[in-house]
């Protein structure tokens, strides 16, 4: 019975026991050296020593990220931690328990001169000062290219133009199998930097020693005149050499400061292009330039540059003549990278319609830019077209009248028209046209009966007063005013000419005039000069209001006794 108390006591004793109250005796900082060179790393070991009690209850519970630790984060920011590792070892001093715990840091100096390690605490225990020296420069007796690492910049110019593009590349070179890396982009508040493409990866050859490069490329486009210096490149890594050792990898390097020349004073243009190529082109003119009125031509503008953004780009002119309406779209901008660097291009389609018969001129568009490679200024130049506008009538309306008339006329004449044709081919072909001519003038008088008919008869006619094409040609209005499209005068004339018949509507302006709706005419205006002022920051449209105009003229006008009359067989001028 004795036994089994004093068995539950030790055991009770060992249950209850957890580690003594830690101890610190004392706390030694060690750096690898004392005097290192920039973009080297700096090992440095830091020991502690506890008395620690283990025992039965903990045995199996003890961790190693429950100890304490230094207060490292002092050496912050003279220094940057790169990484860090603790072990530990027990051992028995004077039937006591020892545990001594070595933490190892990898220290990156961040600038140059006499840095200090201060005073480190562990658990009341306080370590001495410790003076690093950092060196600017390489070891005397290390060349550049023996390092593990290196990183090396370039540029294409030794001065540019300000808004010229400069092409930045940048090439890390090391050595062994890298496990991690990072490396910092280049920056500058008044540069624009694109990167150009992905990184590339191949290897070089050094004096006789074999690298892994990693080679980035950054178009810059300094915005300010004067001079610029970009912030250094930083790499930091770690690899494993043959041996399968672990270092650490970190270098930095700096680009030479460039100058930035101002806008030359001899520029005459009005935007500033700086650029090694840019062209004008258009497509979609007729090769005759020869046009009828009311055909729709879609004539397609064409601005390129190389070395610029789109953005930089400016609008193209959209001049046209009296009697030619003008329908521009959106402005599309593209921008792509190439080897030497960014091209772009700003492509503007414009409907044309002309209204009117005779001469009429296209303005030339001229875009003054500053050519790089020559240092001198040059004009990219569409020249003037004049374009021919005939009736609509001009050609295919002649060919019938003559027919008509010259029904009774002797074989003699027929023949002085058509010489090629054979004399006894003559009078077949008169008999044919009069045939002809009869079965047009029997389909005439059809067309106009039905019409007459469905005029003195309206219960065939639907009571709402408005067709199926109609109601289809609102919504496509409606949707188009909303969304501030530049075919909605179109649609507008399209719709007027279903809901009213007769009135043979050309132009919106006509359709509101027709209608006399003052908000209606304000609307069209409005969108008007939106559509011709693209790409001058101009307001997000806002279509609500010509929805209201338009719906509240089609419920006003769109009756129940209204009938959907037939439009009449010519166009008004034309009967």
């Amino acid at each position: 019975m004795v036994k089994r108390l004093i068995t539950a006591a030790v055991c009770l004793f060992l249950l209850i026991t957890i580690w003594l109250p830690v101890q610190a005796q004392e706390l030694i900082v060690e750096p690898d050296r004392t005097r290192l060179y920039d973009g080297e790393v700096m090992t440095l070991t830091v020991k502690g020593s506890m008395e620690i009690d283990i025992n039965l209850g903990n045995l199996f519970d003890f961790d190693i990220s429950s100890l304490p630790k230094p207060d490292i984060e002092k050496v912050q920011p003279d220094f940057e931690i790169l990484a860090q590792n603790q072990q530990y070892s027990i051992h028995t001093i004077n039937s006591q328990m020892v545990g001594e715990i070595t933490w190892t840091y990898q220290l990156a100096p961040t600038t140059t001169g006499k840095l200090t390690i201060p005073a480190l605490t562990f658990n009341g225990a306080v370590s001495e000062p410790v003076t690093v020296e950092v060196v600017d420069g390489t070891p005397p007796d290390q060349a550049d290219t023996d390092r593990d690492s290196f990183i090396e910049l370039s540029a294409d110019k030794a001065e540019v133009y300000v808004q010229e593009q400069l092409i930045l590349t940048i090439r890390l070179f090391f050595r062994g199998n890298l496990i991690r890396g990072e490396l910092s982009e280049p920056q500058h508040p008044d540069v624009v930097i694109e990167p150009l493409g992905r990184q590339q990866e191949f290897s070089r050859y050094r004096d006789g020693v074999r690298y892994r490069v990693v080679e980035r490329r950054y178009a810059l486009f300094p915005q300010r005149p004067g001079s610029f210096r970009l912030s250094p490149i930083r790499f930091e890594g770690q690899s494993r050499d043959a041996q399968g050792k672990l270092r650490f990898l970190r270098d930095s390097e700096e680009l030479f400061e460039i100058p930035v020349k101002e806008v030359p004073s001899q520029f005459t243009g009005k935007t500033w292009l700086p650029a090694r190529n840019l062209s004008l082109t258009e497509a979609g003119l007729p090769p005759t330039l020869e046009v009828e009125t009311g055909e729709n031509i879609t004539r397609e503008i064409r601005l390129t540059a190389a070395d610029l953004p789109s953005e930089t780009l400016p609008p193209l002119p959209d001049a046209v003549p009296p009697g030619l309406r003008s329908y521009p779209e959106q402005p599309e901008r593209t921008t792509e990278t190439t080897p030497d660097g960014l091209s772009s291009s700003l492509t503007q389609s414009v409907a044309l319609v002309p209204v009117e018969a005779g001469q009429m001129t296209l303005p030339a568009i001229r875009i003054h830019w500053w050519d790089t490679e020559a240092d001198r200024e040059r004009v990219a130049e569409i020249p003037e077209k004049t374009l021919t506008v005939t009736g609509p009538t001009a050609a295919g309306a002649v060919p019938p009248r003559k027919t008509a008339k010259t029904g009774g006329e002797t074989p003699a004449k027929r023949k002085s028209v058509t010489p090629d044709s054979p004399d006894n081919q003559a009078p077949d072909r008169t008999s044919l046209w009069q045939w002809l001519s009869l079965v047009l003038a029997v389909l005439w008088g059809g067309t106009w009966l039905a019409w007459w008919r469905l005029r003195r008869n309206p219960a065939n006619l639907p009571v709402t007063g408005e067709t199926g094409n109609d109601r289809a040609a609102f919504d496509r209005l409606i949707i188009a005013a909303r969304d501030g499209s530049a075919t909605t005068p179109e649609l507008l004339v399209e719709w007027a000419n279903l809901h009213t018949p007769g009135h043979g509507f050309h132009s919106a302006a006509d359709v509101a005039s027709h209608f006399r709706n003052e908000a209606l005419t304000a609307e069209i205006r409005k969108l008007q000069a939106r559509l011709f002022a693209l790409g001058h920051g101009t307001e997000d449209w806002d279509g609500r209001a010509m929805v209201g105009a338009l719906e509240q003229i089609r419920k006003a006008t769109a009756k129940p006794e209204a009938r959907a009359d037939l439009p009449p067989l010519y166009p008004r001028g034309l009967a």
